[in-house]
């Protein structure tokens, strides 16, 4: 393993210099061998079970690994908290994948630090096991994510509820700085280090920003009638493209959350990565049942983080981290909030509009469809974006009152097309009086020369065959907790990395819950 540290190398405000706990009896669960070679892992290493227990429980640190927690504030269910950090965890270092791409390697449940609030900085195997199979399978259906490298058992019990085998899960991102990383300095007023998170951030994950500055003060340089106050405002400029670059960011990863059905469960800022990957798979679920209020979460009694309230949440969460950046914009604060004000309020309509075009593609349309052009009837982009619009409600609406599962509903939309057994199906479950909207959806495919094998094919790369369902991941967690063998989990992972296709396995994992996860709760497993 090649070791390239960079956020050591800020000052020491950054994090606590820690090392992981010893384990008594390490051993590896679980090994993610494409993951491992994507980092470009030695397979002297790879291949060694006993080497990788030992390296991934924190008994031994590779060559070049450094450790430390990292510090951060965070807005937890509203409310603020100036210190938080790492409790938990410890970030041993950076490698280059493959793609050139910087990944941290995070170690979780691997003992306390200063940031543990009284906690015993220990996981227990269930919320290890499962923010590994959550993490593949997003992977796997194209949202972006964190990853999990490996699952170590530690041989030793924690303490919960009751006593449960303990372990430790190694995270894999392309960073763990959040919203509440930010928030963490400006709390302090330490602008000295709110700079420095800023530029290295913008340089680990945005270099393009910088890329575009150098190239508007070359030309500003070149131009005779140049100001310096054009080439000044550069830097300042450059963090409301920063903020600009994050929101884009957190809109395509809140979507896509949205197309598979997949609810977050405590969305705080502490939670919210600066990359746009999804992290910290605590109390999160898949729905089930369509509505949009639906919440599986035993600590959200109020719903913030409800499936539908997930994009005013990151709107929120946007606006926090527009706070922290004031400073940096505008020494004056009108000026600074006059110019990143419109981006948070800009949020809503760009959202809606980035949500339309993905769940139109979910019943085979592209929002940008049009009539023939010789047609004297034409109507304009933005009706039959409206049209569109319109259809995919009024099926949203239509599977809220008839209580259907999200994923099946969507999964027989697209075998309906050329599946007569499927389409009987479908109007079966939409019931005799919303049967007709199928004929509507049907009727606008021809009428705007779709073709139906076009559009199935669209459908089929959007609407997955399979989800981690709630009451499998429930089931697979506690035979693991019982049994120590990861057999059902390799079986699960195999379907759940083909979400898009149809495996022999496939049918085991399809079956929907017999209360429909009505009384589904998920737990931090913190």
């Amino acid at each position: 393993m090649k070791f390239s540290n960079t956020y050591i190398q800020l000052s020491d405000a950054f994090y606590q210099r820690i090392l992981p706990s010893t384990v008594p009896e390490p051993s590896l669960l679980l090994w993610n061998e494409s993951l491992g070679d994507r980092l470009k892992i030695d397979q002297s290493i790879s291949q060694d079970p006993l080497l990788l227990a030992q390296y991934f429980s924190g008994n031994k640190l590779p060559e070049g690994a450094e450790s430390i927690a990292l510090a951060y504030a965070g807005h937890q269910f509203g409310g603020f908290s100036p210190q938080l950090g790492d409790g938990r965890a410890h970030l041993i270092g950076e490698i280059i994948d493959i793609e050139g791409i910087r990944q941290d390697i995070q170690l979780k449940g691997s003992g306390p630090t200063r940031f543990s609030r009284r906690g015993d900085g220990k996981c227990a195997i269930g919320p290890a096991i499962r923010e590994y199979i959550m993490s593949e399978a997003m992977h796997a259906l194209g949202v972006p994510t964190s990853r999990c490298l490996a699952v170590v058992a530690t041989g030793e019990d924690v303490y919960r509820e009751r006593a449960l085998p303990g372990a430790v899960v190694t995270r894999v991102a392309s960073s763990h700085i959040r919203v509440g990383t930010f928030q963490y300095f400006a709390a302090k007023g330490d602008m000295a280090s709110l700079q420095m998170l800023t530029d290295y951030t913008i340089s680990r994950h945005f270099p393009e920003i910088d890329l575009i500055a150098k190239n508007k003060t070359t030309e500003n340089k070149s131009t005779e009638d140049k100001t310096s106050t054009s080439i000044d405002n550069e830097p300042k400029h450059r963090i409301v493209d920063f903020l600009e670059h994050v929101i884009n960011k957190q809109i395509e990863l809140i979507v896509q959350w949205m197309r598979v059905g997949f609810i977050h469960g405590v969305m705080n800022t502490d939670n919210t990565a600066i990359s746009g990957e999804t992290i910290d798979f605590g109390p999160c679920a898949m729905m089930g049942t369509y509505h949009p209020g639906t919440v599986y979460s035993s600590i959200d009694s109020q719903g913030r983080y409800a499936f539908a309230n997930q994009p005013n949440i990151v709107q929120w969460n946007m606006a926090r981290l527009a706070e922290c950046l004031l400073p940096l914009v505008d020494e004056n604060d009108e000026k600074a909030l006059k110019k990143i004000e419109p981006l948070i309020s800009q949020f809503s309509k760009n959202f809606e509009q980035a949500y339309f075009k993905m769940c139109s593609k979910k019943i085979g349309f592209t929002l940008d469809v049009h009539t023939d052009a010789d047609n004297a009837e034409e109507k304009t982009a933005n009706e039959v974006n409206n049209e569109v619009k319109d259809i995919i409600k009024n099926l949203l609406n239509i599977m809220q009152t008839q209580e259907l599962d999200y994923t099946e509903t969507f999964a027989l939309l697209t075998q309906s097309l050329d599946d007569e057994t499927a389409a009987e199906a479908l109007k079966s479950a939409l019931g005799d009086k919303n049967s007709n909207w199928v004929d509507t959806w049907i009727t606008y495919l021809q009428s705007h020369k779709i073709d139906f094998n076009s559009a199935k094919k669209l459908m089929e790369q959007n609407n997955p065959v399979v989800i981690p369902r709630n009451h499998h991941v429930e089931a697979i967690l506690k035979e693991c907790e019982n049994t120590g063998k990861m057999d059902k989990v390799e079986e699960f992972l195999h379907v759940l990395r083909s979400p898009y296709t149809t495996l022999p396995e496939t049918k085991a994992f399809q079956d929907l819950p017999e209360d429909g996860d009505r009384y589904y709760r998920t737990f931090c497993g913190t």
